[in-house]
């Protein structure tokens, strides 16, 4: 029993002194989340051959889009649920804590944006390997988008509110991928699939519309706040920048660099950039649709004409014989 409390106090030395530690805190979160993604890839194959008998007969592509969808629902459904904590059961962006809402942060809240980037890096990687099977140059920019920002937030510890609001609209991911789940079944007629178009209607009214209107409500709010925040915090970069690097009567820094405009100017562009990148996820799901729509027309056409070619036939129609 000894034995076991003395383990048990080394381990929790070691993630406190190094796994945890401020300074290592993103790099392991990061590393973390793509740990984390290889076990939800293979958690979705291993039960996918279990559970869904077609699964073996689809092909190899079919089968690595499949895990990949499981492995990106896997990270939606964490990074909702860290999100909706964060902003709604936690005082960490309350407004009843003074001070700016802009620089709040925690280990909590960095870590899970670090798991988030581990997942992008990962998902991005196999898209660039199996290009373009897993999607075109529109997922490689909602996925450079997304890193970029996440990780900007994640390592300066700017902007996290608004980018845990943000990361909020991957609720719909989940029925996104279900809706893909169960048309590669060949369920796309179920009663399942027409449940999940209306939560995915509703889900993304909410998470992707109505969410992002209040996001920008809420930003010009605190406009003021950004810019008086920003203002201490960089100026005084750009001053070290000009002094130490170039004498000060040969190197001149715009007004439009050091001022607070433009600062907060700056610091809103990563949520700018997962703006952009949902609407990028938008388009994907409308191209789709389109798609599928396309191929069910396709089909329908065809099987239409089979059907009326013994007709004309019979009727002696030329050229209706196969």
């Amino acid at each position: 029993m000894a034995a076991v409390t003395a383990y048990k106090y080394q381990a929790q030395a070691l993630m406190r002194d190094y796994l945890l530690a401020d300074p290592l805190v993103p790099y392991t979160s990061v590393l973390m989340g793509i740990v984390l993604c290889k076990m939800a890839y293979d958690f979705t194959r291993i039960l996918s051959s279990f559970y869904f008998k077609g699964y073996t007969s689809l092909t190899k592509i079919q089968r690595i889009e499949w895990n990949n969808r499981g492995m990106s629902s896997a990270h939606a459904i964490f990074i909702t649920a860290v999100s909706l904590y964060l902003v709604a059961s936690t005082d960490l962006f309350s407004d009843r804590i003074k001070g700016p809402i802009t620089f709040r942060n925690s280990i909590i809240s960095t870590s899970a944006l670090g798991v988030s980037v581990g997942y992008f890096i990962t998902d991005l990687a196999m898209i660039f390997w199996l290009y373009p099977s897993l999607g075109g140059m529109e997922y490689v920019l909602h996925h450079t988008l997304s890193l970029v920002a996440i990780a900007y937030t994640m390592l300066s510890g700017e902007g996290q509110f608004y980018t845990y609001m943000v990361l909020i609209s991957e609720t719909t991911t989940p029925e996104i991928n279900l809706r893909w789940f169960l048309d590669t079944a060949g369920l796309k007629k179920s009663s399942a699939y027409l449940v999940n178009g209306i939560l995915m209607f509703v889900a993304w009214l909410v998470a992707r519309i109505f969410l992002f209107i209040y996001v920008f409500y809420h930003i010009y709010l605190h406009y003021s706040q950004v810019q008086r925040s920003s203002f201490q915090m960089h100026q005084s970069y750009f001053t070290q920048v000009q002094n130490i690097f170039v004498p000060s009567d040969t190197f001149y820094i715009p007004n439009y660099l050091t001022t607070d405009y433009a600062d907060a100017r700056l610091w809103v562009l990563p949520d700018i950039s997962c703006a952009i990148s949902a609407l990028c996820d938008e388009h994907n799901v409308v191209h789709e649709d389109l798609k599928g729509c396309e191929e069910n027309t396709g089909k329908m056409a065809m099987m239409d004409d089979a059907k009326r070619i013994p007709e004309l036939t019979r009727l002696g129609v030329p050229g209706s014989t196969v």
